[in-house]
């Protein structure tokens, strides 16, 4: 999930990362799935094989639910620089910085990655209110999946995610703007650099703030707009 204190278009100047080729090719964007579609297993196969993205319409997570953590983990950045560093550093839970460094990635983000047993930082049933339903989203997801592939065990990658030592995280990334940085360049730039994420899976929750991009196969990298 995604934090910005201030909506603002801080992107705009940012549509690609340095190590960027050219797009020769129109990007007609993400493939848009509706997890309620009979033909979601086969979408969303085809959606993986291409990008490795998707975006989920009709996921059946509440708003009130990814209201209520939202406006917690505003709450919570939004406190005092010496009371957010009492939740820290992260070990591997908690409260922690990271200046992202000069390999076409520039600005700061702050995060808060949650254990939902122990939670002081955030409301621990809001926590848990919003992991119940996105990892309920998860287990659908993994089995139209293997549906998808013709595997017989539906359950073959749920059950994994099902297991009680499966390795769940939540983090909550926010992105303030950089003084120095600033200062520097004349321009407001944050962001965070090019990576992969080691899951299983990941499920982003998108606010409406824009700047995520994904690397094609040929190497390029593409914005996908912000939907709230």
């Amino acid at each position: 999930m995604v934090v910005l204190s201030k909506p603002a278009p801080l992107h705009d100047h940012y549509a690609s990362i340095k190590t960027c080729k050219p797009r020769i090719s129109v990007f007609k964007g993400i493939p848009s799935i509706n997890l309620r579609d009979p033909k979601a297993k086969t979408l969303i196969i085809q959606a993986c094989q291409e990008f490795g993205f998707f975006k989920l319409l009709n996921h059946g997570v509440p708003m009130e639910t990814i209201a209520r953590l939202e406006a917690e983990a505003l709450s919570f950045f939004n406190l005092p620089r010496s009371v957010k560093d009492k939740a820290g550093p992260p070990n591997p839970f908690g409260y922690g910085t990271k200046g992202i460094g000069p390999n076409g990635d520039v600005g700061w983000i702050e995060y808060l990655l949650i254990n939902t047993d122990q939670n002081p930082e955030i409301s621990r049933s809001a926590v848990k209110d919003y992991v119940m339903e996105v990892k309920a989203v998860a287990y659908e997801v993994a089995e139209l999946m293997a549906e998808g592939l013709g595997i017989e065990r539906r359950d073959v990658w749920s059950k994994m995610l099902r297991e009680e030592e499966s390795d769940w995280c939540l983090r909550l990334n926010h992105y303030p703007i950089s003084q120095d940085l600033q200062a520097l360049s004349g321009r407001k730039m944050i962001g965070f650099g090019e990576h992969t994420d080691p899951q299983i899976i990941s499920l982003l929750k998108s606010n409406n703030t824009s700047g995520l991009q994904i690397c094609l196969k040929d190497g390029t990298w593409v914005s996908v707009p912000p939907d709230h």
